[in-house]
């Protein structure tokens, strides 16, 4: 994984994954990830759950998240931590960029 250790943004490539959203994967080892996700107005992070822990920084724009069941609206600056096996979803009112960090790794990213 030593190269994974140090990673520049503008050398990863955007990868779409349809409907207005898309990513990069940035660094990570098997007990942690860091991912850049790119989202349009409009655009929808689908209701699920994960055994991962996560916590998402707004980079930009502004979203409205459920977080089981609950909604909350996010902009620029705010945080979020999701606990493992909780479900939450989100749509993207503002395009704008959520840096997500899990722990462990998302193996299924890779």
């Amino acid at each position: 994984m030593k190269d994974r250790q140090i990673v520049y943004n503008h050398e990863i490539p955007l990868t779409d994954l349809g409907a207005g959203v898309s990513r990069k994967i940035l660094s990570y080892d098997e007990q942690m990830m860091i991912v850049e996700v790119h989202f349009e107005k409009n655009s929808i992070g689908s209701t699920h759950v994960h055994p991962h822990q996560q916590l998402t920084y707004v980079q930009s724009g502004r979203f409205r998240f459920t977080i089981d069941e609950q909604p909350f609206e996010v902009s620029q600056g705010d945080s979020l931590l999701f606990p493992p096996n909780i479900p939450h979803g989100m749509v993207c009112l503002e395009s704008g960029v959520l840096l997500d960090i899990f722990h462990p790794m998302r193996e299924e990213f890779i």
